[in-house]
This record gives C-alpha cells, structure tokens and sequence, in this order.
C-alpha cells in the first residue's frame, strides 16, 4: 500500500465512536496488519474518539472530531482532534495507582499507550489532537504486507 490519507469529521456522539472504530478495523486490516494488531488499533482509535466526544467535547452537537487515517512509509498514522477546551496531561490519573485499580474508568490514554508504538498528545486552547502510530512490519517485495 502506497501513502494514503483518509479523513472523517464526525459528530460529538457515541454512536460515531463505533463507525471510528470500524473504519480502523477496515484500514488496519487492508493495510495489512494480523488480527490481534487490527483488533489492538481498533480499541486504541475508540478509546481517543470516546475521550473526544466525553471529555473534549462534551457532547455539545455544535463540536466535531475529525479522524485522520494516513500510511506513510512504514506507519500508520491515525491522528484525532476535538474542540474542546484542552487537555492538562498532568491530571491525568495513573490507573495503576492502589487508589485507581478499582475505578471503572480512566484507562483510555493507558490502553492506547500499550495498544500502539507511539502516542502524541496536543492539548491547545481550541482541542487536543492525539497522534496515534503504528509502525508496519512485515513488507514484502511488491509493497504488500505480508499475512501473518
């Protein structure tokens, strides 16, 4: 597969997070990662559009997420942004800590750091952008990905 970019703006609801989701499922697997790495990008991909449309921007239908979907080289790179007001990393809570092991959220951000190779995260006054990466093993001598 060539260098390719697709791009979704979606509404500030759950029910665009599954159709997120789904399409990370498509592109992971055409791009031709094997079935735990698809199902590992999927999670990641839902777990940032639920932090978009929940804490970025707080269901308000007058906000959208855009969904970027781009290979380049040897990455898949999925980039998310919300309008919200921004994140401060710093308060995000360790959920390995003893005071967290038993809440049932505030995991998202630990999950997508162990699903995908590397995680940027941009908090500015006008949203967050989170940079999801993937890098592709595996290329054969045509350029496709080789099955596992």
């Amino acid at each position: 597969m060539t260098d390719h970019r697709v791009s979704y703006t979606l509404d500030s609801t759950l029910e665009t997070v599954d159709s997120a989701e789904q399409t990370a499922s498509r592109i992971a697997a055409e791009t031709g990662f094997g079935e735990d790495e698809v199902m590992q990008i999927a999670m990641a991909v839902r777990e940032a559009a639920v932090n978009a449309v929940l804490h970025g921007n707080a269901y308000d239908p007058g906000k959208k997420v855009s969904v970027d979907f781009e290979r380049t080289g040897h990455d898949l790179v999925i980039t998310i942004r919300d309008q919200g007001r921004g994140l401060d990393l710093s308060k995000i809570p360790d959920p390995l800590a003893p005071e967290n092991l038993l809440k049932t959220s505030g995991r998202g951000i630990f999950l997508i750091r162990s699903f995908m190779d590397e995680v940027h995260i941009h908090p500015s006054q006008t949203g967050t952008e989170i940079k999801l990466i993937k890098h592709v093993h595996g290329q054969t001598a045509g350029g496709k990905e080789a099955s596992q």
